[in-house]
């Protein structure tokens, strides 16, 4: 088994330690019991008038002062929750309150939102999670309430996260924050360019930046080189950029400010795939997340307006599942088919290698989207150089570039010990997500237990290592094309690549008979898989420079 694949679950990380939130919808008995769900607490928050910072500097309120003889402006929770049996008080004219709505219907575009898990449902550890979360980070945003699908990986990743943003080390706050917005963009994710920019200015970054990577220092501005190239096509990575970064007289980086700012682009270009990959929707108090038009339907009232709780879930069960009835069988005995052949003879280094340059060559056959290109808006370009520069398969047109052949270069055996010398305990914490992601499991696909699915989750990651030329020298590549079917390579491509043109279309178009939170579940190893890729080869020309 590749080094890769001897990650252990023992060694996985525990969720015990960050992140999360109010509930994001209940029903109507528990709102009236005390329960405040969470996007009532986002109405609330504007109720009483507190100033929501918005992307374009304006700031959301009354859209008319409350009048002077209305009793007692601060509204209690307990008259908060008199409003939603009182609904018409909203609607006095002299109050002068605007109702938000969500423009969605929960977290995610793809997912129905039934089926995400809600506070008053999960369990005690979850629960702690979120929590913690809320006090660390003042708000639980849609990517974890997507994510607690998975509540070990999400303490992992909280923690993780956590402590690049907030806990000490070699950059400043609002550099970090700035980085993220840098990150973010290069692959036109407004949610999280959003998010970002919110927390730059409450950390004291100057808004000037905001106007455009121009107007930021020359030392971030420099950044902008290695950004592009680790988002798009980062196996052009040579010693050279990180040289032109380090040896810059007036504005060079450090190796441990290096680090930690390539752990946040690659942490930020992987987390925009999970983002358009499982349709994350911004929340209702972010400028995108919620509109002032009057519904449609009459037959809810205000209260459940603001909350959400007006929108239908639409999601049924796919027309196509009868037809994919057999989906998941006929994978199952593959995976089975494929472990016997492994058991009968084992294919020679030889042949492991052309399967390998077969699958790499086949990889540039699958066909992303036939949608026309994004074109970044104003708002997102200013913060990135080269808007015209994407994701290009690295042997197109005959070009050849060297294999990154992981026993060379791995991240058990040289980037690990490389993060955590120049970041301390960094490396530690991205080892055990990785881990977490690449050996989560519940024995099941679909309806079906005690089922073994690390063939299942080695073959995904490898794909992904597959496109970007990494190679295990020790796995048989012709397993990919037996487990992973056409769709699927397109979803995987697309996410990985180019998210930005991942559609809900693709989403469904793939594995019709799983559970969504199996779907996330990939969504997590496509991430992961994507963000070590990246890590790899920056680490490794850092290595190559250093010595």
């Amino acid at each position: 088994m590749s080094r890769r694949g001897r990650y252990s679950a023992e060694g996985a990380a525990t969720a015990d330690c960050l992140p999360a939130t109010f509930p994001h919808q209940c029903p109507k008995e528990q709102r009236l019991e005390g329960k405040e769900p969470f996007k009532l607490h986002c109405f609330y928050s504007l109720l009483r008038g507190k100033k929501q910072k918005r992307n374009g500097g304006n700031e959301m309120r009354h859209a008319i002062a409350p009048s002077p003889n209305v009793e007692n402006n601060s509204i209690a929770v307990t008259d908060l929750f008199k409003i939603c049996t009182h609904c018409e008080r909203l609607t006095k004219k002299d109050l002068g309150i605007r109702i938000p709505r969500p423009l969605g219907s929960g977290p995610s575009r793809f997912i129905p939102e039934k089926e995400i898990l809600q506070v008053s449902k999960v369990d005690a550890r979850t629960q702690a999670i979120f929590e913690d979360a809320f006090a660390a980070l003042h708000r639980l945003d849609n990517i974890s309430l997507v994510m607690s699908f998975h509540p070990q990986y999400l303490g992992s990743f909280l923690r993780t996260q956590h402590y690049l943003l907030q806990m000490d080390g070699p950059l400043p706050l609002h550099y970090r924050h700035y980085i993220c917005i840098m990150a973010a963009a290069r692959h036109q994710c407004s949610y999280l360019v959003n998010l970002h920019v919110n927390d730059f200015l409450q950390v004291g970054g100057n808004s000037k930046w905001l106007n455009g990577l121009n107007e930021a220092p020359q030392k971030l501005q420099q950044l902008g080189e290695i950004n592009k190239i680790l988002a798009h096509r980062p196996w052009l990575l040579t010693k050279e950029h990180i040289e032109h970064l380090l040896k810059t007289e007036e504005h060079s980086w450090s190796l441990a400010e290096l680090i930690h700012a390539v752990v946040l682009l690659t942490h930020y270009h992987s987390l925009s795939s999970f983002t358009f990959g499982c349709g994350i929707m911004p929340e209702i108090n972010c400028d995108s997340g919620h509109t002032f038009r009057p519904p449609s339907l009459s037959r809810y009232c205000a209260c459940d307006i603001a909350n959400g709780n007006g929108h239908a879930n639409h999601h049924d069960d796919l027309p196509g599942n009868q037809e994919m009835c057999g989906e998941v069988e006929e994978l199952m005995e593959r995976m089975k088919q494929l472990q016997e052949c492994r058991d009968d003879e084992e294919a020679s280094q030889e042949e492991m290698a052309t399967r390998f340059e077969k699958e790499k060559t086949e990889s540039m056959l699958v066909v992303m989207s036939e949608d026309e290109e994004c074109v970044p808006s104003r708002d997102i370009s200013r913060h990135f150089e080269d808007t015209s520069y994407g994701y290009q398969d690295f042997s197109r047109r005959g070009e050849q570039v060297p294999t990154f052949r992981a026993q060379d270069y791995s991240w058990e055996d040289h980037g690990f010990s490389l993060v955590n010398r120049l970041y301390p305990d960094v490396g530690q914490m991205l080892d055990e997500k990785f881990q977490m992601a690449y050996n989560l499991t519940y024995n099941t696909m679909a309806t079906h237990k005690d089922v073994d699915t690390s063939m299942l989750r080695r073959a995904i990651w490898n794909y992904i290592h597959c496109m970007f030329g990494i190679r295990y020298d020790d796995y048989d590549y012709g397993e990919i094309n037996q487990l992973l079917d056409r769709s699927f390579k397109i979803y995987i491509k697309t996410m990985v690549c180019s998210p930005e043109k991942t559609t809900k279309r693709m989403y469904e178009s793939f594995w019709r008979q799983f559970q969504h939170s199996e779907k996330v579940h990939v969504n997590l190893l496509l991430m992961e898989a994507r963000m070590q890729a990246e890590l790899l080869y920056a680490l490794r020309a850092i290595t190559r420079y250093m010595t």
